[in-house]
């Protein structure tokens, strides 16, 4: 860890923060990762929310080993470790710290999880790792995981008594495991497929057995430290994974039974999203708009834990393609109401890779592109007999007429459209917009916009008790117990929620001014008839309005009156510089440029603060190059605001934006320690009440029961969760210097979530992290209008092999470099 620090320090760019009697430093890595530290006094906190090696969830998918190549002899770990050379250097193995003890402080709470607890019958089997190797006869390889499970299923079937009645756990891909060896030593069969569409296919499947070395050039996992003791096999390890003695063993025998999970819910018909699953049932459909639709689904994964090993189920979402005729995916996808005003080009990109059925005979193909030409204009060679000699003439026939005169279907509106292609580019094979349906659970990756996202959130949001009520739904629908695998490895599910123990933190004291202090009560508290503790000043400033309606001087009297409440005293402005009507159509980067002329026509000298006006309150196309050209160029501190629905309570929170300090630097000389914390809020556990349907309260702390058996790490929800159900974030202690007591560092936690300069609420996740969120997104902003067509290396670009120039990130200003302008 020590080493990791060092690289941090010597990579990063640091910027320091006010937060109240401490300093906040954030760091920006190499690896794009933003970082947020706490420095308080003479000590150190990182809170560190990027990818950490030691926090890669056990249950990420790992790519496959390699085949044992026929000239190598597998040998075992400990006489690898005896041949290494005796001089050679060895890494220091660093683990996240223990866990110093239990957390004492807050008031007693009952609650549940979602973790359900696993039973495992104590055995000596092992797991066998099989390399998947699946070809055609022309030794083509196969591609996809569906045909690949397809595949599996057959040959289970097929050969089961060569097999010894062996039931696999099989990712779909590359991995395939069996508890106990196969019986053959060469697994080589021959598969047949039977498919309406394509017809018979015949495959070739080798089952190699895995095998794992020191070496630099074959290794099984991402990881140099391997305790494999046989070749291609691995012990089960679940045990030794509950006691929190984790090896690669028993991470592996982990990821294992999640693998079981993914194939007994691909045996149901699900799309899998990593290790979430989702069912098609319309009534877990929600239409988005544009062709998407929201599907809920549920994740499950197992998870070692202090009071044993549980399977963690939670709700899941995803989007997928709405399943229907392509022609009314397509309307909707472009918001058109007639197929004759469909874009084709963006037609071709949207459908590119997408399943349909095709009539008359439903046979289910993946689509290619669009053809060249109208369907009543597009040939195709088509193979006929001639009379009764077996003769096969191949004639040139149009699609519709080939589907008039052969399938006796005349089509109604698609003659003048483009056909679907879904063959190979050798062999296409063509089918009308209008027989074409879009097969159900087909996932949508593209990016949404913002009302399907915010419709998206809206619609996937559930109350505690609808959330619970939905998780055990899915439990029984799922039916793991049945599974043979998992029976195979004598592991057996509760059906009910695991009962934990919580505690509730006290709410931090607020100062304002006058020494007086404030107790927030439920996440909250008020400012009104309080002054803030420490002000700013705002001189030589001005108004800039990019054709905002609104009445722009009582808005400064406003702005002004609440000031002077808060204890901020504004001057009254130099000007209001208002855009010109006839700029409101030009170029972006040409209004913001028109602005700044008449900036520095009207005003003596650069103003310290400009307070911009915006049309829009969401996705103003100014606001990017606004923020740019203040905080790039010219080094202006600036405020934007949609002055929509102004009223006392929208200003005030402008205020707090205005008020935020400038950065404290601190002596040279200053040796720090450190302590180092992961915040991880992509996660699937959540609390419940035990008797309450409302959410956990403010200030909940859950540091046992379902944490990790040995390592330093907690759940806090320290904000008030007002809609839908809470989410926790999970906390990991990996490196502490300071020595923090389990009740100081979740106290301190706590407390961090009560600093945030934007807000009087608490937040869900600490102060420095949001900010480090805040200032990548801001300075995102800058080049999300920006043309980069004309990007090229002499623009001092980073590249890599076989890449374009990527310019580097505009740089801020040195008037600004110190401030809070993220706020």
């Amino acid at each position: 860890m020590e080493q990791v620090l060092e690289e941090a320090t010597r990579t990063a760019v640091l910027e320091f923060e006010d937060g109240g009697n401490a300093a906040a430093l954030v760091l920006e890595f190499e690896d794009g990762g933003n970082d947020g530290a706490l420095l308080l006094g003479e000590k150190a906190v990182v809170l560190r929310e990027s990818f950490c090696p030691l926090m890669m969830d056990p249950h990420d998918e790992l790519p496959p080993p390699p085949p044992l190549p026929p000239n190598v002899v597998p040998i075992k770990a400990e006489d690898a470790a005896k041949e290494s050379p005796p001089n050679k250097p060895t890494k220091p193995t660093r683990l996240p710290i223990a866990r110093p003890g239990l957390g004492k402080k807050g008031q007693p709470i009952q609650l549940l999880a979602n973790h359900f607890k696993v039973s495992v019958k104590s055995s000596d089997d092992f797991f066998h790792h099989y390399y998947v190797k699946l070809k055609y006869e022309d030794d083509q390889p196969v591609e996809g995981k569906v045909i690949g499970r397809k595949v599996i299923d057959k040959l289970q079937h097929t050969y089961c008594s060569e097999l010894s009645n062996k039931d696999f756990a099989y990712d779909g891909e590359k991995s395939l495991f069996t508890v106990g060896a196969l019986p053959q030593v060469n697994n080589e069969f021959t598969v047949v497929l039977e498919d309406i569409g394509t017809g018979k296919l015949v495959l070739l499947l080798d089952l190699f057995p895995c095998y794992l070395y020191l070496s630099n050039t074959m290794i099984g996992v991402p990881h140099n430290s391997i305790s494999y003791l046989v070749a291609g096999v691995l012990p089960m390890g679940v045990p030794v994974a509950i006691r929190g003695q984790e090896s690669e063993n028993s991470l592996e025998a982990l990821r294992v039974l999640d693998i079981i999970l993914r194939q007994h819910s691909a045996k149901q018909g699900c799309l899998l999203v990593r290790q979430s699953s989702f069912h098609n049932n319309p009534a877990s459909f929600v239409d988005l708009g544009g062709g998407v639709m929201g599907c809920r689904g549920f994740h499950s994964s197992f998870r070692g834990t202090q009071s044993g090993l549980s399977l963690n189920v939670d709700v899941s979402t995803t989007m997928i393609v709405k399943p229907g005729p392509v022609i009314d995916f397509l309307l909707a996808n472009q918001n058109v109401d007639h197929p004759d005003r469909i874009d084709w080009q963006k037609a071709k990109r949207a459908l590119k890779n997408l399943r349909i059925k095709a009539a008359p005979g439903n046979s289910e193909f993946k689509v290619v592109g669009l053809s060249d030409r109208k369907c009543i204009e597009q040939t195709f060679p088509w193979r006929q007999r001639n009379g009764n000699n077996g003769d096969i003439n191949t004639v040139e026939i149009t699609v519709s007429d080939y589907f008039l005169r052969h399938k006796g279907i005349e089509l109604r509106y698609s003659g003048n459209f483009p056909c679907i292609h879904a063959g190979r580019s050798k062999r296409p094979t063509y089918f009308p917009v209008e027989l074409c349906t879009l097969v159900p659970l087909q996932r949508y990756t593209k990016a949404l916009s913002t009302l399907q996202r915010s419709s998206l959130v809206e619609k996937s949001r559930q109350k505690p008790q609808e959330r619970m009520s939905t998780l055990n739904d899915a439990l029984k629908r799922s039916n793991y117990d049945s599974d043979p695998m998992l029976m195979a490895c004598g592991i057996s599910i509760a059906p009910k929620f695991t009962q934990i123990e919580g505690r509730v933190l006290q709410a931090p004291k607020l100062r304002v001014s006058n020494g007086e202090d404030m107790l927030p009560r439920n996440g909250r508290w008020n400012l009104a008839n309080k002054k803030f503790l420490r002000t700013c000043s705002v001189t030589r400033w001005s108004v800039v309005n990019f054709s905002a309606r609104c009445d722009v001087r009582g808005l400064v009297r406003d702005l002004k009156r609440l000031g002077a409440a808060k204890g901020i005293e504004i001057e009254e402005p130099y000007t209001v510089i208002e855009e010109i009507p006839s700029m409101r159509r030009a170029r972006v980067s040409d209004r913001v440029d028109k602005i700044f002329a008449e900036i520095k026509s009207k005003l003596p000298g650069l103003p310290k603060f400009l307070l911009c006006l915006l049309p829009e309150r969401k996705n103003c196309e100014v606001y990017g190059p606004w923020k740019r050209k203040c905080l790039a160029d010219f080094g202006i501190v600036t405020q934007c605001l949609a002055p929509t629905r102004v009223n006392d309570n929208y200003l005030n929170n402008v205020l707090l934006k205005i008020n935020a300090k400038a950065c404290k630097f601190l002596d040279e000389k200053w040796e720090p320690k450190f302590t180092v914390i992961v915040a991880q809020k992509n996660h699937h556990t959540r609390f419940f009440q035990t008797g309450s349907p409302e959410n956990v309260p403010p200030g909940t702390v859950v540091d046992k029961q379902v944490c990790h058996p040995k390592n330093f790490d907690f759940y806090m929800c320290a904000h008030a969760g007002m809609i839908g159900t809470s989410r926790p974030t999970h906390y990991h202690d990996l490196h502490d210097e300071i020595g923090f007591t389990a009740d100081a560092l979740e106290e301190f936690v706590h407390s961090l979530s009560y600093v945030y300069q934007r807000s009087t609420t608490a937040i869900s996740i600490v102060a420095p992290i949001s900010y480090a969120h805040l200032a990548a997104a801001q300075v995102g902003t800058f080049m999300k209008f920006e043309d980069m067509s004309d990007a090229s290396s002499s623009q001092g670009g980073h590249t890599s092999v076989g890449s374009v120039p990527v310019p580097e990130l505009p740089r801020l200003h040195e008037n600004v470099r110190s401030t809070m302008f993220f706020c």
